[in-house]
């Protein structure tokens, strides 16, 4: 299982804007990406200009397919003029998760 953890800080006042194309991108890989397994999307509540976004691919072709995506690109073409600094991206390959009895 590959994994993307992205930490998103946006300028004060396009939270709504941020949040909004997040879950644009979250509603395209519901529909649309079966070997993306978990997408989840947060939001600092101490500081609402945070968002993290953590990210569960089966392989490399899903998360390419997903990264590689025209929603994906949308998404950038709104981020990138609200961003306040740089987005971090952390990759791995996952080693333990515990599963989510939620689910079940």
């Amino acid at each position: 299982m590959l994994t993307i953890t992205a930490i998103i800080r946006v300028k004060k006042g396009e939270e709504t804007v941020m949040r909004d194309a997040l879950f644009d991108v979250a509603r395209n890989v519901a529909a649309n990406e079966p070997e993306t397994v978990g997408y989840h999307i947060s939001q600092d509540p101490s500081d609402p200009c945070v968002f993290t976004t953590y990210e569960r691919y089966a392989d490399r072709a899903a998360m390419d397919y997903h990264n590689n995506s025209e929603t994906v690109a949308r998404f950038f073409g709104i981020a990138k003029p609200i961003l306040d600094g740089a987005v971090t991206l952390v990759t791995g390959t996952e080693i333990f998760a515990k599963p989510d009895a939620r689910s079940s």
